[in-house]
């Protein structure tokens, strides 16, 4: 992937919102987008975050900025999809528990606890005692 500048909309500077730093796992950071890994073992989960001051929408970012993110998504679904040989690969931008731009991106698989409804209700799952961070290494890897 070509860098791409994550310039802000103002003077602001990118700030991570206390509630992703609080849910997921730092995991490493893509030309545009910060990569974190959503602490639920329930599903393998990424929450890309563009590093964008101030963006809420996607058309709160500029063109060339939208397009790296799209590539920033394929490439993180692809990744997770081959990894795990899920059935399906879902991403969404929602924003209603935490306004800042982020975006889900969930394996899927026939037969996992709320197939085929939608998991976005459904409580997280803990991870056991050292496997969080077995797992946001793995998850690394993966995305390498």
């Amino acid at each position: 992937m070509e860098p791409i500048e994550p310039t802000g909309m103002t003077d602001m500077k990118f700030q991570l919102d206390e509630r992703l730093i609080a849910d997921c796992v730092d995991l490493m950071d893509y030309p545009l987008s910060k990569v974190l890994m959503l602490k639920d073992a329930n599903f393998p989960r990424l929450v890309l975050v563009p590093r964008v001051a101030g963006a809420v929408e996607l058309f709160d970012l500029t063109t060339d900025q939208q397009n790296q993110l799209m590539q920033e998504i394929s490439l993180a679904s692809q990744r997770l999809k081959q990894a795990f040989d899920a059935t399906k690969i879902n991403v969404g931008a929602i924003g209603n528990m935490v306004s800042q731009l982020h975006v889900h991106i969930v394996a899927r698989f026939d037969g996992d606890p709320c197939w085929p409804k939608t998991m976005w209700d459904y409580p997280k799952g803990a991870y056991p005692e050292g496997d969080l961070e077995t797992w946001a290494e793995g998850m690394k890897n993966i995305l390498l």
